[in-house]
């Protein structure tokens, strides 16, 4: 399976929960949703934890025939068989996650606002990249701002998957997919919904609409 196939829809990053079977409890309404990509993202669990709620989704993805990154940790998505990675501007380069994971997964990059990060990084290998913050984000707030606009000049210069991040939700995201957002990644406006599967259902119905 290619990237253009595996990063596509609805990207469900997780939040921090440490509580392995709440958090595998969302994660499955998510993916019952229609959650194409799930990302494990947490910031404030130690390693054991980390490792634990890894494989731990890693079944869970599995059992849906979802992708399954990682965030910023490529010896952590080597460890638990992922299918892949997701690296920040502080996470080390492309190569060095390659030569850890292999010709056969997924290695994502985040280029913020600056299209020739994307470029770069493209030409060292990534599979995806990723754009944003598109409007304001609860989970980062200070994040640095993209448009529309950019994600539409993009589109026409790069072959790979592009993923939009940042303070997506149900009502501004279709604007994103028109401009060229193969993926739409959201955490706050999926996990924190009253029903989330539903919200799921209604991220993925922005895509079939195209």
């Amino acid at each position: 399976m290619t990237s253009q196939q595996t990063i596509s829809g609805l990207y469900a990053v997780t939040p921090d929960i440490p509580d392995t079977n709440e958090l595998l409890r969302v994660v499955r309404l998510a993916l019952q949703g229609g959650a194409r990509v799930l990302q494990y993202r947490n910031k404030t669990a130690n390693a054991v934890l980390k490792l634990a709620q890894a494989q731990a989704l890693r079944q869970l993805t599995r059992e849906f025939k979802t992708t399954f990154i990682v965030n910023d940790d490529a010896q952590l998505a080597a460890q638990v068989a992922a299918d892949g990675v997701h690296l920040g501007g502080e996470d080390g380069s492309v190569a060095k996650a390659r030569a850890l994971l292999g010709n056969q997964k997924i290695i994502g990059v985040s280029c913020y606002n600056v299209p020739s990060l994307a470029q770069e990084a493209v030409k060292q290998g990534a599979d995806y990249v990723a754009f944003g913050a598109f409007f304001v984000s609860s989970v980062k707030p200070g994040a640095v701002k993209a448009d529309v606009a950019m994600l539409q000049t993009v589109r026409h210069e790069l072959s790979v998957p592009i993923v939009a991040i940042g303070g997506i939700t149900q009502l501004n995201g279709k604007a994103l997919v028109d401009a060229g957002a193969d993926a739409l990644a959201v955490i706050s406006a999926l996990f924190e919904a009253p029903d989330i599967e539903l919200a799921a259902h209604e991220f993925s119905t922005l895509f079939s609409r195209t």
